[in-house]
């Protein structure tokens, strides 16, 4: 199995109002955009074109949002920095 493309954990994602997890990873692998959960089970999957993020309107820079398969998730970055030699 080849090495993730990016790997970000740490990351709160949430559905609407609702949190699915708040230590989830968003990861980029062999072509398709992968949300975890903190166990490392899949939320959903697509393939890195069929997918859109943007910036929310007026939110602090660490808030992404993500259509993947006509949801949309509020992806929120952890506020600590990785460990020197960790992916961030």
């Amino acid at each position: 199995m080849a090495e993730p493309e990016f790997t970000a954990k740490g990351v709160r994602i949430g559905k609407r109002m609702r949190s699915l997890t708040r230590a989830g990873q968003v990861r980029i692998n062999d072509g398709r955009v992968e949300l975890l959960n903190s166990y490392g089970s899949e939320i959903d999957s697509a393939p890195v074109q069929a997918v859109r993020a943007s910036k929310p309107w007026f939110a602090p820079d660490d808030k992404a949002l993500a259509d993947i398969n006509g949801q949309r998730y509020l992806l929120t970055l952890a506020d600590q920095d990785p460990a020197p030699g960790e992916p961030g």
